[in-house]
């Protein structure tokens, strides 16, 4: 069964149209076979089989006739009324065996029947010049060459009503097809919608097609309104937090600032400024990119500004191989801000950073390396998670940290319709984080 799947199609249209014609092409092969050609076969046994009724009147008068001549007389006689051509003896053309096309399954009927009811046959060629069906029979004056047309011993025209059922169902099938594809388009539209919506794109939507999926759709236009809502209550939520908490902050920092500086004075200084970078990190994580709207940027560029800035910083990065180009659909300040806490995260731990960027038809790849002690295999699911804090090799007290950085630029590639994955440098030995943006 699962390697059957692998060869069924996947998309919908190709599944809908794959129900549409099988079953059409499973009722054209059984009624073809089992009912038209079974009735042309009839036609056909009872068409020959009044042939043969005539040429076993023939044969009698050849029997009963008094020599050669008087048979040839009496056979010149009644050929026209039985519409048949008699030659006796039989032409030296006549057939000596059987013959017919491989594909001729009339021709085969008429064979059969011919054989099973016509005493002294010797042989058929139902497939003779003219439309003629040539027979050599035996007789009481020698082989008589019999020349009968076709037309009377075969259903005439057999393949034409195959020839209309087919064109038929094709016309049938694309009918239905066209009204069922009304019906998918429908379903088609409200999954794009959704995936726009996961990638933070608002596109127009209205609910159409069948009853089942204007519900789904004017279900998603709700829990996209009330997505919307939540979304623009907490930016104002955090507006007023971040404007509540900055405040008396600086207040503080001012205070102190104008106090005689000691090492109390340097220590209380320095706990305003990690309060300032958690609290900054804090509304980082909570506004995440919902505020930026999307547009056209270059990743190589992207990539460049934020190692120039790390660069400018002191901190070791370098980037790495840039392959493929063009522009991409995306939020720059949100991506630009994944890429920055990649780095950030790699510089903490590691000294040597490297940033690479891969830009294909379908995805966009930010890939930062570093020679840190890495993340175990196990433990990497929960580094991803927000305020995780990871004791051992890559302790976040190593240069401050809140547990956040990985955790801000997962959602911003989830955001984009991508993931962000972990795993081992093949290269430096350390961490490799690999930021996928779909396009």
């Amino acid at each position: 069964m699962a390697k059957l799947r692998s060869f069924l199609p996947r998309g919908l249209y190709s599944r809908a149209a794959l129900i549409l014609i099988v079953p059409i092409v499973a009722i054209q092969l059984v009624v073809s076979t089992a009912f038209i050609q079974r009735h042309f076969d009839r036609v056909t046994q009872q068409l020959t089989g009044g042939v043969v009724i005539d040429l076993g009147l023939v044969l009698r008068i050849v029997r009963e006739a008094d020599g050669l001549a008087q048979a040839q007389a009496r056979l010149a006689a009644l050929a026209p009324l039985l519409e048949l051509r008699l030659v006796l003896p039989a032409a030296a053309d006549a057939p000596v065996a059987d013959n017919r096309a491989w594909l001729d399954l009339s021709g085969a009927v008429m064979q059969r029947t011919l054989r099973d009811n016509l005493p002294g046959l010797v042989a058929t060629d139902v497939d003779a010049a003219g439309g003629m069906v040539r027979l050599r029979v035996a007789s009481a004056q020698g082989d008589l060459d019999v020349s009968v047309s076709r037309a009377r011993m075969a259903a005439s025209n057999p393949h034409q009503l195959l020839v209309l059922m087919i064109l038929t169902s094709v016309l049938m099938t694309v009918i239905a097809y066209a009204f069922l594809r009304n019906q998918l388009r429908p379903v088609t539209r409200l999954a794009d919608a959704a995936a726009a919506f996961g990638r933070g794109q608002h596109i127009p939507y209205r609910p159409r097609g069948a009853l089942e999926v204007r519900a789904a759709g004017a279900a998603f236009l709700d829990m996209r309104a009330r997505i919307e809502r939540q979304i623009e209550q907490r930016t104002l939520m955090l507006s007023g937090v971040s404007h509540d908490l900055r405040t008396p902050l600086t207040r503080m920092k001012l205070g102190l600032s104008m106090l005689p500086e000691d090492e109390e004075t340097r220590a209380l200084l320095a706990d305003v400024a990690e309060m300032q970078r958690l609290v900054d990190e804090f509304l980082s994580f909570a506004r995440g990119d919902a505020m930026e709207g999307t547009v056209a940027a270059d990743p190589a560029a992207l990539a460049r500004g934020a190692v120039d800035q790390a660069v400018r910083t002191g901190h070791p990065v370098r980037l790495g191989p840039v392959t493929g180009e063009g522009v991409a659909a995306m939020r720059p300040q949100a991506v630009q801000r994944a890429v920055e806490n990649l780095i950030g995260n790699a510089v903490r731990y590691g000294s040597e950073v490297v940033v690479s960027v891969q830009i294909d038809p379908a995805a966009v790849r930010f890939v930062v390396e570093d020679d840190g002690p890495g993340i175990p295999r196990d433990r990497r699911d929960e580094a991803l998670r927000p305020f995780t804090r990871l004791d051992g090799a890559r302790d976040p007290n190593r240069g401050g940290g809140v547990g956040l950085g990985l955790s801000i630029a997962m959602d911003i590639a989830r955001s984009h319709g991508g993931v962000l994955r972990l795993g081992d440098s093949a290269t430096l030995g350390g961490l490799r984080a690999e930021l996928v943006l779909a396009r």
